[in-house]
């Protein structure tokens, strides 16, 4: 139960990390995206996984699994929409948009993999 509690507290911290990397380029939120998010980001949403799955039921992280997919497909798809913002001068970014493209890569690919994953495992034996 530790390390289920624990995995999920990372994994929510990695997400909160990547969804600061994603806000703040635009001013939506008046806090600093420093290097300790960019690490942290993946990390904390890898290893957050990785101890829940380690130890919960079977159950338990096919579901987690498909609900970190969906916030990290969720998170690349807000990256994404961001670019196309700012690209098209609607909602400019305040110092670049590296962040957002950083995201984009990272939570699209984790994402998309966490799907994939999560598809196969329901494919019968």
């Amino acid at each position: 139960m530790v390390l289920v509690s624990g995995g999920l507290f990372l994994l929510a911290l990695g997400l909160f990390a990547g969804a600061v990397l994603v806000l703040v380029p635009f001013g939506l939120v008046a806090w600093r995206a420093d290097a300790t998010l960019w690490v942290l980001f993946p990390l904390f949403s890898l290893i957050g996984f990785g101890l829940v799955a380690t130890a919960a039921r079977a159950g338990q992280t096919r579901q987690l699994l498909l609900v970190a997919s969906a916030a990290l497909l969720l998170l690349a798809a807000g990256s994404a929409a961001g670019l196309v913002l700012g690209a098209a001068n609607i909602r400019p970014t305040d110092g670049g948009s590296l962040s957002l493209w950083y995201v984009l890569a990272v939570a699209g690919v984790l994402g998309v993999i966490g799907a994939a994953v999560h598809a196969k495992a329901r494919e019968p034996a």
